[in-house]
């Protein structure tokens, strides 16, 4: 992976419109959610508006910030009805990458040096621990340990691990689930964004390093010669890893890249569970349910006209998406989809 050259990018306004409507074969007399679609205020990154549209509108709501920092919002709705749908839709601003975060004494600094337990980083700590079930296995160790060389510069050391995983790995839509482990993609060497993510974030935490899972969109290009397609985007999902400096380095093993001016960012945690776009519980006696997810990030100049920002009054229909893997009709929960690279 090329470190990004120094020529000053410009900074990005985007529009991000993410639904998802639930269709049940019944009636649902309540539905309780918690939705994360409001993008992050970040040093480069800058939220002109948001809002969390839902149908029926609920009976309770609230907005509120989770352990992370994250906005959360909360809502139950008591009206009795057979569809649900949630969309956040935002206006944000993206600045290209800090040059100096890359040259700084920080991400040059030798990876032995940078690890929370080594210098009694309490907080970054807390990101350094393995899940459970256990994440790293003999062969996340094995193959960190061709990345981490002793003395190695932190930031070439995580550049490498991001070209490796994505050079190593396939990308295949609808190959893995939520619930696939860091051990079965080793194994398989396919997944999705998360997947990779998870593999990254197994690798650092493997050699003592703090890494962060981050979740948001990737703003993509249309292929040339075609129109761009309304919802045709994904949700996304990259890693970061700790400094010493207490910053964080976004990494995406998904497209080889370091995060930048294409990348929203939404949520982070210690993985996908701290952060889902959408889960909850619903009462019902209906038997089957089906979801439909839509993602548009489009460049606030060029999105089409016809279709709302934030303020307007509806959201377009979404296309059909494929069901969420491990689906429970009694369960609200928004699987991230793999983003379409650029």
């Amino acid at each position: 992976m090329s470190v990004p050259s120094t020529g000053a990018a410009p900074t990005r306004r985007y529009r991000v419109i993410h639904t998802t409507r639930y269709t049940y074969d019944g009636v649902v007399s309540s539905s309780y959610g918690r939705c994360y679609l409001t993008p992050r205020e970040l040093p480069g990154q800058r939220v002109v508006r948001s809002e969390v549209r839902i149908d029926p509108e609920p009976d309770d709501r609230s907005t509120g910030l989770d352990v992370y920092g994250n906005i959360d919002t909360y809502f139950h709705v008591r009206t009795p009805h057979s569809v649900l749908e949630v969309s956040g839709v935002s206006v944000v601003d993206v600045d290209p990458i800090d040059q100096g975060l890359l040259v700084s004494a920080a991400a040059r600094t030798p990876w032995e040096q940078a690890r929370p337990a080594v210098l009694g980083a309490g907080v970054a700590a807390e990101f350094t621990y393995d899940l459970d079930p256990p994440e790293i296995t003999p062969a996340v160790a094995d193959y960190a340990r061709a990345v981490f060389t002793p003395g190695r510069p932190l930031v070439e050391a995580v550049t490498d691990l991001t070209s490796r995983i994505f050079h190593d790995f396939t990308y295949r839509s609808g190959s893995t689930a939520i619930s696939t482990r860091v051990d079965t993609v080793m194994a398989r060497r396919e997944g999705v964004c998360q997947d990779f993510a998870r593999v990254a974030l197994a690798c650092l935490r493997s050699v003592g390093l703090a890494g962060r899972y981050e979740s948001g969109y990737l703003a993509t290009d249309p292929p040339p010669g075609r129109e761009r397609i309304f919802g045709a985007d994904a949700s996304h999902a990259w890693a970061a890893v700790w400094l010493p400096d207490d910053r964080w380095l976004p990494f995406d093993p998904t497209n080889d890249k370091l995060v930048d001016e294409r990348h929203v960012t939404v949520a982070w945690g210690r993985d996908y569970d701290d952060v889902p776009p959408l889960r909850g519980v619903i009462y019902t006696d209906a038997t089957s349910s089906e979801i439909e997810v839509s993602v548009d990030v489009c460049p606030l100049a060029e999105c089409d006209p016809g279709t709302p920002a934030v303020g307007a009054g509806g959201v377009p229909d979404a296309p059909v998406a494929d069901p969420v893997p491990d689906g429970d009709p009694g369960l609200v929960d928004d699987a991230a989809a793999g983003p379409v690279t650029g």
